[in-house]
């Protein structure tokens, strides 16, 4: 098995754009975050999507898709184009939920590349992008996981890849103890969702499940993975910021 290697190097130009999901409703942390989307979660005073926006630049992402939705606005009035940044930043707004599938084929209109980055904007998995984009052009795959182990399967969708990496069995929230799970960072090409009609439809649910056992290949990464779409994880973080700070080589910006 393929493993990415945990990095916090800064790297050139990567040529591969991202779309990051920024849209969800976030009804899980109502309870503790009010008025912003769940992207937008405070970390040490600053929206924990920054955080990641900062982290893809400095692996050499520099043109970024947010998928917003929900008070798009407010993720639009923050991160403008993207210049403050060191990013270009281009908006794929919807006016009506469209699942994350939907979210991502209205988004791709704005790619200017063939294979792209796709990212959950409420949580970050630390990797090498620039090894996870080989393993992705070395499979020819149509779609590529990053993978994390973890002993608590029965709160996120669980993988199984044969010995070539190729995803057989991909299952949501159902097993407990030592699995291998989807972190929410994938590299997709983009003509698997051009040949999709326009709908509302889950990634999760309707489109992987399809690739299953044919072009879907993941691979596992062994750094920091956090998500904070859990309350009890986003307050351990906003409790205690150091080590993620650390490990996307956040260096104090202006704002």
């Amino acid at each position: 098995m393929a493993v990415i290697e945990e990095t916090a190097a800064i790297h050139d130009d990567l040529n591969l754009e991202a779309i990051i999901l920024a849209g969800g409703l976030g009804t899980r942390l109502r309870g503790i975050i009010k008025d912003v989307p769940k992207p937008m979660a405070p970390i040490n005073g600053r929206p924990f999507l920054e955080y990641l926006i900062i982290y893809l630049r400095n692996q050499g992402v520099k043109r970024l898709i947010l998928a917003v939705g929900f008070l798009a606005q407010k993720v639009i009035d923050y991160f403008g184009d993207g210049e403050k940044h060191g990013v270009e930043i281009e908006y794929s707004v919807e006016d009506k939920p469209l699942g994350t599938g939907g979210a991502i084929k209205r988004a791709c209109q704005k790619l200017s590349t063939t294979s792209f980055l796709c990212l959950n904007g409420d949580s970050f998995c630390q990797l090498d992008l620039k090894q996870f984009y080989t393993f992705h052009k070395q499979k020819f795959s149509l779609g590529s996981l990053n993978l994390v182990k973890t002993n608590n399967g029965e709160r996120y969708g669980n993988v199984s890849i044969d010995l070539l990496g190729r995803v057989i069995s991909f299952k949501e929230k159902s097993t407990n103890g030592t699995v291998l799970i989807n972190s929410g960072v994938y590299i997709f090409e983009k003509r698997i969702f051009e040949s999709i009609p326009n709908k509302i439809f889950s990634l999760e649910q309707d489109l992987i499940p399809k690739l299953v056992g044919s072009s879907l290949y993941g691979t596992m990464s062994n750094g920091y993975f956090i998500d904070i779409g859990i309350p009890e994880d986003y307050i351990t973080l906003a409790n205690d910021p150091i080590r993620f700070l650390q490990l996307i080589n956040y260096k104090g910006e202006e704002k």
